[in-house]
């Protein structure tokens, strides 16, 4: 069983308890909500025990809200992907709102930032409006947020997004959506309005009353290395109270510029009454540590992850040397490097076992819960993903190898359907056409049927391939929702299959 560090309802309680003394200064107020709002699935694994629905637990126990969601047109352009669901942040807008109207709640407004005309961003707005969802356009604002004349002037030009509630959440598809911009942008036009309206930062990393470079926190730094984020000490923070107080470079960087632009906008000497930027942030999350070592060691262990990923990004042609190098910065602050995962060794070993089905040879490894690696490598019937599935269950069912799961015939089937109907060469199983050979065998095989319940139980668990995975391996990997990294080997040129 894994081991918990965090008590997610001891910090919910108290994080309820900080956003509504923080609402209560204010007329109104505009939270800008970081991370992933429905499943934070980077907390779930650096803070082991959280749930990754803990921020809609959150926002339900809030009470009566707005909701605006936030993506930027250069996210969507640029076809940027989520790697945790393997969608592009348009597609991840539409899984969203989707995900929030389950969880009971209801997106106000989509805002679309920093559009500068583009037609595929108004085929994106149109689409979003023909699914009933209310669409508002940000305009790019030349010099922001540096230059105060010009933002003023740019403010002018935005929309005014209607809200009736005293609270409004403003989250998004990810970083760089342009939140903290749409929150300023409805602040000034409301201080104008005269309604006492304020900002506040709820972002879960980093933790500001963690040490700096606690391997949770470094975490965070390489969940952004490719903005190249960093943690430092908020010297505000430090001269107005004497205490040290973590932040990271963006915040406090723009901090200056903010308490500006809101001086100018409020007329108050210190905007909402902040002295620094962690006085914005309302995060109580080491609330809920209650084993600080388990919690250390699961951030190192999202590090190399996140090495894995980007990577794999870079193989890819997606992400650049200068992320790996900053990869490589983050990980000897904590004294890890990549073959400190254990599944990679062993992954590896798998494949140079055999040459593998036509010359090409690929290996997967799981670690179970209770500390066991299996293995798999690519066959005639199988490709590794599938091999090391199939042996994982089989593991945990206590079935002996020389037991078939899957049925003869209903291999030969789907592979025939490959082979006639969608012109596929390749004959050997991936994950998803393993999963539905599972579930079709499990009608007539008690050890199939007995297996197949077992594939809840590789929830969490970590797994590594030798190389780049198909897509029909990967769809089905995250729906067994693993904490999946790759070497990135390429092994062929991609089939899709």
């Amino acid at each position: 069983m894994k081991k918990i560090g965090f008590d997610t309802d001891r910090y919910l309680n108290e994080q309820t308890n900080k956003i509504h003394e923080r609402v209560n200064q204010f007329e109104k107020l505009y939270l800008e909500f970081g991370g992933k709002l429905c499943y934070d699935l980077h907390a779930s694994r650096v803070l082991s025990g959280y749930r990754a629905t803990a921020k809609v637990d959150l926002l339900k126990k809030l009470g009566d809200i707005d909701i605006l969601y936030c993506i930027s047109s250069k996210d969507i352009i640029r076809g940027r992907v989520r790697r945790d669901f393997g969608l592009t942040y348009a597609n991840q807008t539409f899984k969203d709102i989707s995900d929030i109207r389950e969880f009971g709640l209801q997106v106000s407004a989509v805002v679309i930032t920093r559009y500068q005309g583009e037609s595929s961003i108004d085929q994106f707005k149109n689409k979003l409006e023909n699914y009933g969802i209310k669409v508002y356009i940000q305009t790019e604002i030349e010099g922001y947020p540096n230059d105060l004349e010009k933002v003023l002037k740019g403010y002018d030009n935005q929309p005014y997004i209607e809200t009736s509630k005293k609270l409004t959440i403003i989250t998004g598809a990810g970083g760089g959506s342009g939140k903290m911009a749409v929150a300023l942008s409805q602040i000034y036009y409301e201080r104008k309005r005269g309604i006492k309206t304020g900002f506040a930062k709820f972002e879960t990393f980093p933790i500001w009353n963690l040490e700096l470079n606690h391997p949770v926190n470094v975490a965070y730094e390489a969940a952004t290395a490719d903005m190249l984020d960093v943690n430092l000490v908020d010297p505000f923070h430090q001269e107005a109270y004497g205490k040290v107080a973590i932040n990271y470079n963006r915040d406090v960087e723009n901090f200056t510029i903010l308490h500006n632009l809101m001086k100018i906008i409020t007329g108050e000497l210190e905007a909402f009454g902040y002295r620094s930027p962690t006085d914005m942030g309302v995060n109580m999350a080491k609330e809920g540590i209650i084993d600080d070592e388990i919690c250390k060691a699961a951030g190192k262990e999202e590090i190399l992850r996140r090495y894995f990923r980007y990577y794999r990004e870079k193989i890819e042609g997606i992400e650049s040397q200068e992320t790996i190098d900053q990869m490589h910065w983050i990980m000897e602050k904590v004294g890890v490097k990549p073959e400190d995962r254990k599944v990679v060794e062993s992954a590896q070993n798998a494949s140079n076992k055999g040459a593998g089905f036509d010359g090409v040879s690929c290996g997967a490894a799981i670690q179970l819960t209770n500390g066991k690696i299996i293995t798999g490598k690519n066959s005639e019937q199988f490709h590794a993903e599938s091999a090391v599935l199939l042996n994982a269950i089989k593991e945990l069912s206590k079935i002996p190898d020389e037991i078939d799961l899957l049925s003869p015939e209903v291999i030969k089937s789907i592979t025939e359907l490959k082979y006639s109907l969608l012109n596929r060469k390749g004959s050997s199983l991936n994950v998803n056409e393993t999963l539905i050979a599972l579930a079709m065998s499990s009608s007539t095989n008690p050890a199939a049927k007995h297996a197949l319940k077992k594939l809840s139980s590789l929830e969490n668990c970590e797994m590594h391939l030798t190389h780049l995975p198909s897509p029909g391996d990967e769809v089905g990997l995250i729906r067994l929702k693993m904490n999946v990294t790759t070497s990135a080997k390429i092994s062929s040129i991609p089939n899709f299959q």
